[in-house]
């Protein structure tokens, strides 16, 4: 027999889903099995005989069904389906119709996961329980129509009826299955995302910082031999700049780090100045409080990337309410003009209703980002 589905059922759900989906078998599996199987017991028992081969068909049924809910219940139905099967026959030999309970059972659990064969394997069980039951009028040769229905066709239909219950039972607790499995999927998804986010900060204070402590670097080594004081002053700057990349990267790991757009222009235009590049800073407009952050970030990205891949001599920085333009000249004439931390910047502001448009024209390098007139509450 090839092993079921639901017999792997722990090996495509993870342990905690697995523990719940256990837990809500046996509260809505066991007890309904049980008190069918007693009431069984009280109505038709008609001897101590009759209890005790009832009660061994019921609980090699309930030994399946507690397997069954936890994803391992093949070793055991296999040989609970011969227990089962001889206790109907020694039920239909001692006059007793209900002790083909326990086999119905087990047969409905073995049926449904089978990938083939599965109508054919419910017939064959059907036949089983019939000519067990059958074996009923070898011994007794009285009311024949009435044992051929209380044997045979009672005990065939009932297997039935509840592999058909199980049936559709096994699906709803897989359909549940795969809803659990889907929301341990989101949740990694979450996480996963959130590490890239974290991960596109830290670059951003990091890279960019390190790129700029290299330029100035640069700088006071070539002062050293001609303006001591100057390269002092920028070796300075270099521990400064270290030291407040310390506090944002501490602020970053505790979701504190938020970036100040006017401190970033401040900044970009020292940096600029300091590599020989001329600065126009041109403000439309006081721009939108909502907005900074993002808008920080884009300005923030735009400088590093003007100082590590363009010849850049004149950059001009415009300020809207909701909106920031870079343009600079010496922009590289081959090579995609979209850079990775652009891209992922493009991303970020479309999460948040902006737009980042980024082009190149007779060697002038545009990166712009945008809000629509209508954002967060805006009416």
């Amino acid at each position: 027999m090839e092993v079921p589905t639901i017999a792997r059922r722990s090996s495509w759900t993870g342990g905690a889903v697995q523990e719940r989906l256990r837990r809500l078998n046996l509260i809505t599996t066991i007890p309904p099995l049980a008190f069918v199987g007693v009431l069984l017991l009280v109505l038709t028992a008609r001897s101590w005989w009759h209890v005790v081969i009832q009660v061994v068909g019921l609980i090699a049924a309930l030994a399946t069904a507690e397997r069954w809910t936890a994803g391992d219940y093949l070793r055991v139905a296999r040989p609970s389906l011969v227990v089962t099967a001889v206790v109907w026959l020694a039920g239909a030999l001692t006059d007793d119709s209900a002790a083909f309970y326990g086999l119905s059972l087990v047969g409905s659990f073995l049926i449904p996961p089978l990938r083939r064969h599965r109508i054919a394997a419910l017939f064959g069980l059907g036949m089983l329980v019939a000519v067990v039951g059958a074996a009923n009028l070898l011994v007794h040769d009285d009311r024949v129509g009435a044992r051929l229905v209380q044997y045979v066709l009672v005990p065939a239909v009932a297997v039935l009826v509840s592999t058909a219950f199980m049936f559709v039972s096994q699906k709803f607790f897989d359909l549940i299955a795969e809803l659990e499995q889907s929301r341990e999927r989101e949740a990694e998804l979450a996480v996963i995302r959130e590490r890239v986010r974290f991960a596109g900060d830290l670059h951003d204070i990091q890279g960019h910082t390190l790129h700029v402590v290299k330029l100035k670097v640069a700088l006071a080594e070539k002062l050293l031999d001609s303006d001591v004081d100057r390269a002092r002053a920028e070796l300075g700057e270099v521990r400064s700049l270290v030291g407040d990349t310390i506090v944002q990267t501490k602020e970053l790991a505790h979701a504190q780090r938020r970036l100040n757009l006017s401190a970033e222009l401040e900044n970009a235009k020292n940096l600029f100045e300091a590599a020989g590049i001329h600065v126009r800073v041109e403000r439309e407009s006081e721009v939108d409080d909502r907005v900074s952050e993002l808008l920080g970030q884009v300005l923030r990205e735009t400088t590093t990337n003007i100082l590590r891949h363009a010849q850049a001599r004149q950059v001009r920085i415009t300020l809207a309410r909701r909106g920031i333009a870079i343009v600079n000249d010496g922009a590289a004439e081959e090579g995609p003009p979209e850079l990775g931390g652009l891209a992922t910047l493009r991303h970020r502001l479309g999460e948040n209703g902006g737009e980042l448009e980024v082009s190149r024209t007779d060697g002038r390098f545009l990166t712009a980002a945008a809000f629509p007139s209508r954002i967060g509450g805006d009416r």
